[in-house]
């Protein structure tokens, strides 16, 4: 007889727990997932990142997105903001803007005094839509993402 609550309890709770898990958009933003939406974007991020906390983090900021390949969040441009003067600590960051960026012409670069290595990712309108830090990320990753998140320009198909 005890052996079918505990099974009641745990299928109850383990439900309960995941919600628990979840973090603020606040909370998010501060770890630097709020452009990864989707739950399918966290497992994408696994790939590259083999650090088991931080794709938990992702895992608690995400949303649960369909099998659907189409259902993926596509932007129009981006901008890829940073401080010129932090530059130097951030030789990824740099190699892209100086050998890669010419790659995605919807995508432009703003220096901004004092802002760390972010991704600012634009709709059709060309009004923010999420932000993504990428202070830590490498070149190789930054071109992946931005080959899966930005819609080509006629000059890059």
């Amino acid at each position: 007889m005890g052996m079918p609550l505990i099974h009641a309890l745990f299928l109850f709770a383990v439900p309960l727990i995941s919600v628990a898990e979840q973090l603020s958009s606040k909370e998010c933003e501060n770890l630097g997932f709020t452009g990864l939406a989707l739950c399918s974007d966290c497992n994408t991020f696994a790939e590259y990142v083999k650090n088991q906390e931080l794709v938990s983090d992702c895992l608690k900021c995400c949303t649960e997105d369909s099998d659907d390949s189409m259902s993926k969040i596509i932007y129009s441009g981006a901008v890829l903001e940073v401080c010129m003067r932090k530059l130097v600590f951030y030789p990824e960051i740099v190699g892209f803007i100086e050998e890669e960026k010419e790659k995605f012409p919807s995508v432009k670069v703003q220096y901004v005094f004092n802002s760390p290595p972010k991704l600012i990712m634009l709709d059709d309108d060309g009004q923010h839509k999420e932000t993504i830090r990428v202070d830590n990320w490498k070149r190789e990753h930054i071109l992946q993402f931005l080959r899966e998140k930005v819609k080509p320009t006629s000059s890059e198909i």
